[in-house]
């Protein structure tokens, strides 16, 4: 709880007295002299509002039930003062628990209400001034609570945006993980039944499949490191030196990709089309994951030992097409992470995917990913 500094309660306590100074100073001075010199003096209670609100009510209420009675205008407009105990009942149940804010609306409601009942003569003015006194009130404490409910609606947006942008994260981690750590698993598999199968007849064969084991593994060590450095280092300036990262893999690196997977006994066509040219760094990423994760799924699911990779760098959109001949995916497709992240990827840059058994035989993955207008081109004068 923090602790209110004693030049705060100085401050505050000597709102009463400088309240009833228009009384004891100038007698005559009207009640919306009264009303106005409380809502100027009401400022002295603002720093013990910030941390006792219900003392800082019990001032401001003291303050002006006194000037009531020594204030020589028997006018109505002497309870003006209360305009200020109002105030403070607003910025209470504004930024106050709820429990607090019923108190002291009950509290100060029921002051001012037998303070109105206790100095007005006459059963007619009574009435009137009463339904005032409970209507300001009413309206002080409506206006705090639409204050309250807008600032927790706009802390409620700012929790749920916070959230989606950790699970959208999250999503991300565990695309780039999955598409990483699958494609070199798979590999390795491969790898290790040949040379299982090898070892003793073809030692030389066996001894390239453990060569490419041991790359591969140590690669994707390598890039898993990577990873989870950047993920530790969550504040630049812990003293860490931060950890050199390799640059996110794009397209340039799918020849790379196509060496490895030959490796593994499936060869790769792969076609270029379009005029080959930088692409934005989320494009270039998705493209090079989504012919990585298909090729993956060709390697462990096809049963075949040939894949056709084809990228077109059009005007408007990049189209990335792998298709094989083999048995297709098992289950369903989509079923699976590989193809589920694939399309979120798509989704993510507005693009098209497409995913699924062709009718002549084998599993087609084609992607179409928008691109963004060519800084400088040229506009369209039609």
């Amino acid at each position: 709880m923090t602790k209110t500094r004693p030049m705060t309660w100085g401050v505050g306590v000597l709102y009463p007295v400088v309240l009833l100074l228009p009384v004891t100073g100038s007698p005559a001075a009207s009640g919306t002299q009264h009303g106005i010199g409380a809502l100027l003096a009401s400022g002295l209670l603002i720093g013990v509002l910030r941390h006792r609100p219900l003392p800082a009510l019990t001032m401001a209420l003291l303050g002006s039930v006194l000037v009531v009675p020594l204030s020589q205008d028997q006018s109505p407009g002497r309870f003006a003062s209360f305009l200020a105990v109002d105030v403070v009942l607003g910025l209470i149940v504004a930024t106050r628990s709820r429990r607090t804010a019923v108190v002291a609306a009950a509290v100060s409601s029921t002051v001012q209400l037998v303070t109105v009942a206790g100095f007005t003569h006459g059963p007619e003015g009574l009435t009137g001034l009463s339904v005032i006194t409970f209507l300001l009130t009413a309206t002080s404490c409506m206006i705090g609570l639409l204050v309250r409910e807008r600032r927790e609606h706009a802390v409620a947006l700012r929790s749920q945006e916070v959230a989606e942008a950790v699970t959208a994260e999250r999503l991300r981690i565990a695309r780039e993980l999955h598409d990483m750590v699958a494609h070199s698993i798979g590999i390795i598999a491969i790898q290790a039944g040949v040379g299982s199968r090898v070892i003793e007849t073809q030692p030389l064969e066996a001894r390239e499949a453990l060569r490419a084991i041991e790359a591969t593994s140590r690669e994707t060590l390598a890039g898993l490191r990577r990873t989870l450095v950047a993920l530790r280092q969550a504040d630049p300036d812990d003293g860490v030196a931060p950890a050199p990262l390799a640059p996110a893999p794009g397209l340039a690196d799918v020849e790379r990709l196509v060496a490895a997977t030959a490796d593994a006994g499936v060869g790769i066509e792969l076609r270029w089309a379009g005029e080959r040219r930088q692409l934005p760094a989320d494009i270039d990423l998705s493209a090079y994951r989504i012919v990585q994760e298909a090729v993956t799924n060709v390697v462990r699911h096809a049963g075949t030992g040939h894949c056709r990779v084809a990228i077109d760098y059009g005007v408007e959109e990049l189209t990335v097409e792998i298709v094989d001949d083999g048995r297709g995916m098992p289950g369903a497709a989509g079923s699976g992470f590989g193809i589920t992240g694939m399309r979120e990827r798509v989704s993510l840059l507005h693009g098209r995917f497409s995913a699924g058994p062709r009718p002549e035989g084998g599993f087609r993955v084609a992607a179409r990913l928008p691109l963004p207008e060519p800084v400088g081109a040229p506009a369209d004068l039609r």
